[in-house]
């Protein structure tokens, strides 16, 4: 009985930790020179992949819930330069409450330079949220999806991160790559 009891603390100890919206309260490192512009969110076609015993969820919920995540984290950012995020849907699973399994999402993100018209990343970037340790029971659809697409935006905040650090973007030192692909009409 005690086991059972430090495993449901330690449980809810990791769940209350993995709050992916906790540091938008306080203030914002800027990531260089980012700012945004627009979120271009798509499902696959006709809709996202349904991963193992998951509830339903249309495209349009998935477009709203991940645009509205999108913009929560992305807006603060207050840059020399606009950039655009194109976010695709592909698959999730949002078990119900008494059924085993874990909560996921899969988005593939792309970057565009606004001011150079390229594609900053030719392949898009997969970000996969797999919440192992969640509270399902006090949890409806809606807020597995918003807690998902949450989770996926502060992934992809850190993947910007990370490709400043590695690759100089957002940065005055960014010089494109001479195979990235030009957009038109996207800037």
């Amino acid at each position: 009985m005690i086991r059972i009891a430090a495993v449901l603390l330690l449980a809810l100890g990791l769940t209350a930790c993995t709050d992916a919206t906790k540091d938008l309260s306080g203030p914002t490192t800027p990531v260089g020179d980012f700012s945004l512009g627009y979120v271009a969110v798509v499902t696959e076609k006709p809709e996202p992949s349904k991963l193992l015993v998951s509830r339903d969820a249309t495209p349009e919920e998935w477009i709203e819930t991940v645009d509205a995540a999108m913009q929560q984290r992305f807006t603060r950012f207050e840059g020399e330069r606009l950039y655009h995020l194109g976010i695709k849907v592909i698959a999730y699973s949002l078990p119900p409450p008494v059924v085993p399994g874990k909560s996921a999402l899969h988005v593939a993100v792309t970057v565009f330079d606004d001011g150079n018209c390229i594609k900053m990343n030719n392949k898009a970037h997969d970000i996969m949220v797999i919440q192992v340790f969640e509270s399902r029971l006090q949890l409806t659809r809606e807020e597995q999806m918003q807690k998902l697409a949450e989770a996926a935006a502060l992934d992809i905040e850190k993947w910007l991160r990370e490709m400043q650090d590695s690759d100089d973007w957002f940065t005055e030192d960014y010089t494109p790559p001479s195979n990235a692909k030009r957009v038109q009409g996207a800037c």
